[in-house]
């Protein structure tokens, strides 16, 4: 049996990383996790990006390096079960994760536009959310409201989904209050039972437990 572990090199802060957290701690494997010195270190990343991630082999010597973050899910999802084996399974979770990197990229877009184009693209911003919201619960309803966006386990969107509100709902507060009190408003009772069962699940204790919940959050 393999003992393959892992480094995760990553800022220390949620950001672009925190599903790959997410899915590492599900998976039960060994890993850690490295803040590099940056800039000091960006030239030895290979892309000069982060975050970067690190499979060692049995021997603890690193075999398999990636970068870019979604990359290094879907790694991670497929090596581990999260993600099906159909292709088109697979597919039809992958669209609604993408789906969220467009709406992060508008969200920061949005905060650096000149003030010529700033409501332009917070309408932008704003409408993305509100179809993701829309798409998301319908998917969650016809699943039978149980938490889950297919079947009743948990898969790398339901993993994907809950890090992006959390995202938007916590981290963003200090850097755009109005989206991160538009972002906690959106939430729909099925996206509420997702992130409910997502932080109520033992295989993700371990990472969710590191930070207040956003149960929590919502609820005061």
């Amino acid at each position: 049996m393999s003992t393959s572990s892992f480094t995760l090199r990553y800022f220390n802060t949620a950001g672009l990383a925190e599903t790959i957290r997410l899915l590492l701690t599900a998976a039960n494997v060994d890993w850690t996790e490295e803040h590099p010195e940056w800039p000091a270190e960006k030239s030895n990343q290979p892309f000069g990006r982060l975050p970067v991630l690190i499979q060692k082999s049995d021997d603890g010597e690193a075999d398999f390096v990636i970068s870019e973050s979604v990359t290094i899910e879907r790694y991670l999802a497929r090596t581990y079960g999260f993600l099906p084996a159909d292709p088109r399974k697979a597919a039809l979770q992958e669209q609604i994760r993408d789906r969220l990197t467009d709406i992060i990229l508008a969200f920061y877009m949005q905060r650096v536009a000149s003030d010529d184009k700033k409501k332009e693209l917070v309408t932008k911003f704003e409408d993305l959310l509100k179809k993701q919201v829309e798409v998301s619960s319908q998917a969650l309803r016809e699943n039978g409201n149980n938490g889950h966006f297919f079947g009743g386990e948990l898969t790398y969107v339901d993993i994907a989904t809950y890090a992006f509100f959390k995202y938007l709902v916590v981290s963003v507060k200090d850097m755009q209050e109005s989206v991160s009190e538009l972002a906690k408003a959106s939430l729909t009772p099925e996206l509420h039972k997702l992130i409910s069962v997502i932080e109520s699940d033992p295989l993700l204790a371990a990472q969710v437990d590191k930070t207040e919940k956003l149960v929590s959050v919502l609820s005061a």
